[in-house]
């Protein structure tokens, strides 16, 4: 699963935001301090207001802020705010409806149940989750990919 640039520029918002509660804080502040592109911020700035995670208000001292505590922000319900899709093989989309196996394979029920999985963990964790100060080791490490070498 790959995130998109969007949903990584949400995070790192939200992040942000819940970091400075009750202060108003600009698009400029977020992408300067995070080196994101001011015009990609307001796209995601924009749906995650429609999302009702962000409250904006305009004006010269305008800004943008948590629409609800962090604790009532569950990060997957962000991702599928931002994310425009779920196809994790090309079978997923129906604009590519070619595959040879179509009719009898079980790889997209399996991935549609792993995606599901996956979002049901992220359901369950609220922004106030990712932003307490981390105690002790983190216990998991990254996934590393295995080299397979291709056989002449």
């Amino acid at each position: 699963m790959h995130l998109t640039a969007c949903t990584d520029y949400a995070l790192r918002t939200l992040m942000m935001l819940a970091g400075q509660p009750g202060r108003l804080v600009t698009i400029e502040e977020v992408a300067a301090s995070h080196g994101i592109p001011k015009n990609h911020l307001t796209k995601v700035v924009h749906r995650l207001g429609l999302a009702g995670v962000l409250r904006t208000v305009r004006g010269r001292n305008g800004g943008i802020e948590l629409a609800r505590p962090p604790a009532q922000i569950h990060i997957g319900a962000v991702v599928r705010a931002m994310e425009q899709n779920f196809h994790m093989a090309a079978c997923f989309d129906p604009a590519h409806g070619d595959c040879l196996y179509a009719h009898g394979c079980g790889v997209q029920a399996l991935l549609v149940r792993a995606t599901n999985a996956w979002l049901a963990q992220l359901d369950g964790v609220t922004l106030a989750d990712i932003v307490r100060p981390p105690t002790g080791q983190c216990a998991t490490q990254p996934l590393r990919r295995m080299a397979v070498p291709c056989a002449d």
